[in-house]
């Protein structure tokens, strides 16, 4: 039967509008044109494989990462070192003091004073044939030290060759000299004269090098490197640059389980440089936060001396009253004291003193706060406390102040940022002063207290007489006055031993060490693969592209699937340019094929053992093989012994004569026009059932011609001549001819070609097929390539090898094929 004829096909059941309409993307053939240009993929592996490892050898530049772990103890006090004695929450964090180092690792002013101390803005490198290799200034046998008061060119390499015996050639560019030059000292870049480049230069160690744009000179490494060096490659750059490249390579993170331990990371170039600037970067650190304590604790000396200088005058003044009273009054005790009262009102007093000069520390604190001068601070341990929060503010305040002075310089008061920042310093100042007033709160509510008890103490002695109770009056002021000094005495001994023992509360639990390490970046492996697999994918993106682009048919299920036209049969490629295939290989594949087409025509044709029947075969342009199929299929009707007659209706291209050896000079445009009869253009073949009518010259008027009712008539005269009249008519993609003809025609054929057909072309025929505008319609498949093994599934288009055809004696199969039957018969064995 034929494939696709017997499903019944109702108007509910696809959309017309989806007729004829292909799918935009095939896969299954994208994927055989994959595995079909597999070279391709072989030859960009190999291209992929070159280019990495051509990138990995001599272009990428390995990155080095070193740690350093870092412990905060938690008994700092400075506010310019929060206190970590009260783990306060701001937030989701709890370590603002390692918040605070962080912000000072990464500050500018820390790293630059790094970049000045270990001239780090002068970078070394060596360049071998392709690539350069960044160096560690211990790498060099000689060091670069500029002169700073001369201006300098950066970033302009400067070459170093040793010579031998201590002599080094100083080679400059040929070119890129420039006339803006910079200042070491003030840190800015100053215009000079135009200037010839400077001619290359041989030097000994110390010896200074003078040229418009450079001046220094060579200082021997007091280490001998370990590594041999052709030439170093020296590079100056400004402060700015080095501390900005800086500040980008330092990674600060907080150990999970610990918070006051923290990790700090630098990445460079060269390992040995990260390992030395991670060490020398906290001993400095370590240096500071020491400074930054003794500050505190030395104002705190200070201001206690002051109060204790101030209190001795106040106690020997009470002193003196006590003595004048003992002396003039006479009075050196008092009979029958209750001694109970007086003690109690002693200690009472005592603490009141204690608690009045801690709010006068607190009230230079205060003021200190609202001056702003932050150096002049005393510790708050002076004023009675320890408040980490109030540290922290202080500290963040001070911070928050610096920073609106930087912005200050780059931005109007009105506008975003600095709004923004005044906001921070307000909450700040708020946090800061809320907890003095929290202090103040508390301070006087226990003189209070005091004030309460005393007074309660003193209705005890209200019995005394008046000169006696004068006297006490002086001994309790006596006694208040000394014990505020007792006080203040204590604090100051605290401040001056903690000025004494005082130690960095930082220390180093692992020192950045070069162990060995492997680069961190780039990821070669991972670099590697990416760049194989771009290479790889650049032949796939073609083929994809390929594949959107390309409208031919190929793939014979989705046709059947789209137009829903019965399929008659597939006809493989014929390979040699003869259209005869039938009658000059009768054994081929393609020959077999035609057979089945013959057979399967009867299923379009009603009442098919009528005689005349009418064959009109088509297609959508020029090349399809139309003509070949209308030639092939007569010669196997002929030869089955059906009288059958070839018409060459394609009256604009006349083909059918060249390859039966016929001559054209008259033809059916000659009989239409009444120059000649129809037994003129009948032209006998070897066949003895097949005749040939050729289309004859061309006509100007083809179009009338074919619609005429002498062809009308022509075709009836014939019917009574012939079992099948064969019609190879124009192509319906151009001209609408065949669709007149196909009126009188019994069945039609359309011929698709693999590979050639455009998609858009079925459209036309598929819609006239479904409106039922042409009857009787089936497909032919031509030039189908079987090797492809990209069939219908139908058993049409036979498959070679199995020694049944012609070509078979030539077939050889393909690879993949071949790897299956072995693994097949591997399998298989037992």
């Amino acid at each position: 039967m034929i494939p696709g004829k017997d499903t019944p096909v109702g108007k509910s059941e696809t959309p017309k509008d989806k007729y004829g309409n292909f799918a935009l993307f095939d896969i299954e053939h994208f994927l055989r044109r994959l595995l079909k240009n597999w070279y391709w993929f072989a030859f960009m592996f190999l291209i992929g494989y070159a280019i990495s490892w051509a990138y990995s050898k001599y272009y990428a530049q390995n990155v080095y990462a070193s740690d350093l772990s870092l412990s905060i103890s938690n008994n700092t006090s400075s506010y310019f070192s929060p206190n970590q004695s009260i783990n306060f929450i701001w937030g989701q964090g709890g370590n603002q003091d390692g918040v605070y180092l962080k912000k000072m690792l990464l500050s500018r002013s820390h790293n630059e004073y790094l970049v000045k101390e270990l001239d780090l803005f002068v970078n070394y490198s060596t360049k071998g044939l392709i690539k350069s290799t960044y160096l560690d200034k211990d790498d060099s046998p000689v060091f670069i030290e500029i002169d700073k008061k001369h201006l300098q060119q950066v970033n302009y390499p400067i070459t170093i060759r040793p010579k031998g015996n201590g002599n080094y050639e100083v080679v400059l560019p040929e070119e890129g000299q420039s006339v803006s030059l910079y200042s070491f000292e003030n840190e800015g870049f100053q215009y000079v004269n135009a200037y010839n480049r400077p001619a290359n230069k041989i030097i000994k160690v110390n010896e200074w090098y003078n040229s418009p744009n450079l001046r220094f000179k060579l200082v021997q490494n007091p280490v001998t490197p370990s590594i041999k060096l052709d030439n170093i490659i020296v590079n100056l750059v400004t402060i700015n640059q080095s501390v900005n490249e800086i500040v980008s390579t330092i990674a600060v993170n907080f150990d999970r389980e610990i918070s006051t331990i923290m990790i700090i990371t630098k990445r460079g170039y060269n390992l040995n440089s990260t390992v030395n600037f991670l060490n020398k970067s906290v001993t400095e650190l370590q240096k500071k936060r020491l400074e930054d304590k003794n500050t505190v604790n030395n104002n705190t000396t200070l201001y206690l001396q002051g109060s204790l200088d101030g209190i001795r005058k106040r106690l020997d003044s009470a002193a003196a009253v006590l003595n004048n009273l003992k002396s003039s009054e006479k009075l050196y005790d008092i009979k029958n004291r209750d001694e109970k009262s007086l003690d109690a009102i002693k200690d009472l007093e005592a603490k009141k003193a204690d608690i009045v000069s801690k709010i006068a520390s607190l009230n230079t604190i205060r003021n200190t706060l609202q001056s702003q001068n932050f150096d002049k601070m005393i510790a708050t341990n002076a004023a009675g406390f320890e408040d980490g929060m109030f540290s922290a503010s202080v500290s963040e305040l001070k911070a928050l102040y610096t920073k609106r002075t930087e912005l200050a310089l780059i931005y109007k008061p009105a506008s975003e940022p600095m709004k923004e920042v005044n906001r921070l310093i307000n909450d700040a100042k708020a946090s800061s002063f809320n907890s003095l007033k929290n202090y103040y709160t508390k301070y006087y509510d226990e003189i209070n207290k005091i004030d309460r008890k005393v007074a309660d103490a003193n209705s005890d002695l209200d019995s005394y007489p008046e000169k006696e109770r004068k006297y006490l009056d002086a001994e309790r002021g006596y006694n208040m006055i000394e014990a505020t000094y007792n006080s203040l005495l204590n604090r100051q001994n605290e401040a001056r031993l903690n000025v004494a023992t005082n130690q960095s509360d930082l220390s180093v639990i692992d020192p950045a060490k070069n162990l060995g390490q492997g680069p961190v970046s780039p990821n070669i492996k991972m670099a590697k693969t990416g760049i194989i697999a771009l290479m790889l994918f650049i032949p796939v993106l073609f083929i994809l592209i390929g594949e959107v682009l390309d409208s031919k048919i190929r793939n014979i299920k989705e046709l059947l699937g789209v137009t829903k036209i019965p399929l008659l049969g597939v006809i493989g490629n014929n390979s040699s340019e003869n259209m005869l295939t039938v009658l000059e290989q009768p054994k081929s594949s393609v020959s077999e094929a035609f057979r089945g087409i013959r057979a399967n025509m009867r299923f379009l044709m009603n009442n098919e053992d009528e005689k005349g029947k009418v064959i009109l075969v088509t297609s959508s342009v020029g090349g399809e093989g139309k003509t070949y199929v209308s030639i092939n299929l007569a010669s196997v009707l002929g030869l089955s012994d059906k009288k059958t007659i070839l018409l060459g209706m394609d009256l604009r291209k006349p083909k059918i004569f060249g390859d039966f050896k016929i001559d054209n000079k008259y033809g059916i445009s000659n009989y239409l026009t009444g120059e000649v009869n129809i037994d003129q253009i009948i032209n006998h073949t070897k066949i003895p059932n097949l005749d040939v009518a050729t289309s004859g010259p061309i006509p100007p008027n083809p179009s009338e011609l074919l619609m005429s009712q002498k062809n009308v008539d022509f075709l009836q005269q014939l019917k009574e001549r012939y079992d099948f009249i064969i019609i190879d008519s124009p192509p319906v993609g151009l001209v609408a001819d065949s669709y007149e003809i196909m009126k009188y025609s019994d069945a039609n054929i359309y011929v698709v070609r693999h590979e050639y057909t455009e998609k858009y072309m079925m459209k036309l025929v598929t819609e006239k097929y479904r409106n039922n505008e042409i009857e009787h319609l089936g497909l032919i498949y031509n030039d189908y390539n079987t090797k492809q093994g990209y069939g219908y599934g139908y058993g049409y288009g036979y498959g070679y090898g199995y020694g049944y055809f012609d070509e078979d004696k030539n077939y050889k199969e393909p690879l993949l094929i071949r790897i299956r039957n072995k693994m097949q018969k591997l399998f298989n064995k037992k």
